[in-house]
């Protein structure tokens, strides 16, 4: 169990963030400002997420995982390179999304230990992030939680070990969740190219296959129907 919810059981809603959701890409007729969501205004970005929650009777959204995006247009994050110069955009989302009220409690998936941590504060990015490292048959597996309170980062260090379903984190609120409408980037890795704290979440069209073969679908232990 990653969070307090039974996908074979409780309702959920796959949420489209690409290109063919008309809520977020607007008919060339259209006017933008009346058709488009305004991605820059998270007040805004979080109505419209819960509220197709709400619509659907759900507690949680999920989805994302190789997903070609357009909400990373709102963020210079995701145009630019780590010392600040343009960039092919980062669309491709690595990871699976669990849109989730803040403060929903995060359990570890898998026994492991802490890997690494740090609050990445750009608009658009992580926010709190905590990796965890974890032992399996294949070899060494890491899982990576983005968007979290700031209360998760207390206390932890390098090499706590961390029991599977254990309580370990928390969906935080914006802005200090890098400024997102509240929910879970939950990203599974098998090679850390040297990241500490922090991993892409979000690769470029060129980096899509290198980075899809070290970030394997999360769902392999989520098992969410329908995704």
């Amino acid at each position: 169990m990653l969070l307090p919810f039974n996908f074979q059981r409780d309702p959920y809603v796959i949420l489209d963030f690409s290109a063919s959701n008309p809520d977020l890409t607007p008919l060339p007729q259209q006017v933008a400002s009346q058709s488009m969501l305004d991605l820059t205004d998270t007040s805004a970005f979080t109505d419209y997420v819960f509220g197709k929650l709400q619509t659907a009777g759900a507690k949680v959204g999920v989805g994302g995982y190789n997903e070609h995006r357009v909400i990373y247009r709102r963020s210079k994050h995701f145009q630019l390179t780590p010392n600040g110069e343009p960039a092919e955009p980062r669309e491709i989302h690595l990871g699976i999304d669990l849109w989730a009220n803040a403060g929903t409690p995060i359990f570890a998936p898998l026994k492991g230990t802490v890997h690494s941590f740090q609050d990445n504060a750009h608009f658009g990015d992580y926010g709190p992030t905590i990796i965890l490292e974890h032992e399996t048959p294949a070899g060494k597996l890491y899982s990576l939680y983005g968007h979290l309170t700031c209360e998760s980062l207390r206390g932890l260090y390098e090499g706590k070990v961390v029991e599977a379903g254990e309580k370990f984190a928390e969906i935080g609120p914006f802005p200090e969740n890098g400024d997102w409408p509240p929910h879970l980037h939950f990203q599974l890795i098998t090679n850390m190219l040297g990241f500490q704290g922090d991993f892409p979440g979000v690769c470029s069209l060129t980096d899509r296959e290198k980075f899809l073969a070290i970030c394997p679908n999360p769902n392999a232990l989520l098992n969410i129907p329908g995704l």
